[in-house]
């Protein structure tokens, strides 16, 4: 939603006899929305208020928040936009909060409005509305509704697999396309878990869990289990993806790290008439065997610059799960980056794989 359309939110400020910011207020037409607009015992304001270095206040129907120049401003910003939200029927949690404030901070002082709200970025499913929590997010879904083929690469935790299951969902739901076909490779991640008991789908089941995981989110079990049945929604390893033509569906690939190169040839040449793909992966968390080059690594290197092929690429400053996730992914990928330095000086230069 556009500033301009944010009718029954008002803003003032004055400005402090020493020359400092003085408070900045906001009211509310609407006081039966402060109550999830604050959180419950006001834990939205305390998120933004330690995140932002601000002291909210709030009384009745107005706020006023104190702090620099630039942190009330990205403070207003995100408390209009999750105000907004709630004018449009949709939560706000933690999550959402969290998200609203990465929108605010990428965009307040560079004469950008946030896109969180924008319709294009919107997901709808049967059981949630989900967006965007980072410019980048918001950016990846867009190329996915427009692209043929996408590749998201980056750590855990920034939303490629969950955002690509919810656009094709959203998809199969408009009847823009006819089935959603997500695809994993079966390999441990370290682990040799021997054989395991059971028919086909008990030993594939596994590996296929997170996907699953993300479809229950979206749409009832029932839907899901009968969707599944009459085939309008596929999960299987990428070793059943051979010798397929797939037309008019949407087609993911996860953990594509863990792909050999011909297996990414074989997975990319199954386009067929009016489908697109996706395809994620982590090349921090490559699982294949000592010398085996990633097909993931390598299409990324050839195919990069190729017309309708585009590139999302995320770092930690995505990540959207626990706060604690982010620090970890800084943490190794500092170690990562001083090992890497480590290993070109005690190699005198020399190229690195």
């Amino acid at each position: 939603m556009r500033r301009e359309d944010r009718a029954t939110l008002k803003s003032d400020r004055d400005r402090d006899t020493d020359g400092g910011p003085a408070p900045l207020f906001m009211d509310f037409d609407d006081n039966g929305l402060l109550t999830p607009l604050f959180g419950e015992h006001d834990r939205n304001l305390a998120l933004i208020e330690k995140r932002l270095e601000v002291a909210i206040t709030p009384r009745g129907n107005r706020l006023s928040i104190e702090g620099s120049a630039w942190s009330q401003q990205v403070a207003q910003t995100v408390l209009a936009d999750l105000y907004a939200r709630l004018q449009r029927g949709l939560e706000t949690g933690s999550g959402e909060v969290d998200g609203a404030i990465r929108m605010a901070e990428a965009t307040v002082g560079r004469g950008a409005q946030s896109a969180a709200l924008d319709e294009d970025v919107v997901i709808r499913t049967r059981r949630r509305v989900i967006t965007p929590r980072s410019p980048l997010q918001a950016d990846y879904v867009r190329r996915l509704r427009s692209g043929e083929l996408v590749f998201a690469l980056g750590p855990a935790g920034t939303g490629k697999t969950y955002l690509a299951v919810a656009v094709g969902v959203s998809l199969l739901l408009d009847g823009l396309v006819e089935r959603v076909i997500l695809s994993r490779p079966a390999v441990e991640a370290g682990e040799n878990l021997g054989f395991l008991p059971g028919d086909l789908r008990d030993k594939v089941d596994p590996y296929l869990r997170p996907l699953f995981d993300a479809l229950n989110d979206m749409l009832p079990t029932d839907q899901v289990m009968r969707r599944i049945e009459n085939g309008e929604i596929e999960v299987a390893p990428v070793a059943f993806m051979r010798g397929r033509t797939l037309t008019r569906a949407f087609v993911i690939v996860d953990e594509a790290q863990n792909t050999s190169m011909v297996q990414m040839k074989m997975l990319l040449t199954r386009m067929g008439e009016d489908s697109r793909m996706v395809v994620t992966g982590d090349l921090s968390q490559i699982d294949l065997p000592r010398g085996t080059r990633s097909g993931l690594a390598d299409a990324a290197e050839l195919l990069r610059g190729t017309e309708g092929v585009s590139f999302v690429r995320f770092t930690s400053d995505d990540v959207v799960r626990h706060p604690l996730v982010t620090r970890i992914v800084r943490a190794y990928d500092e170690r990562d980056r001083q090992f890497g330095e480590s290993a070109s000086s005690a190699d005198d230069g020399g190229n690195h794989d």
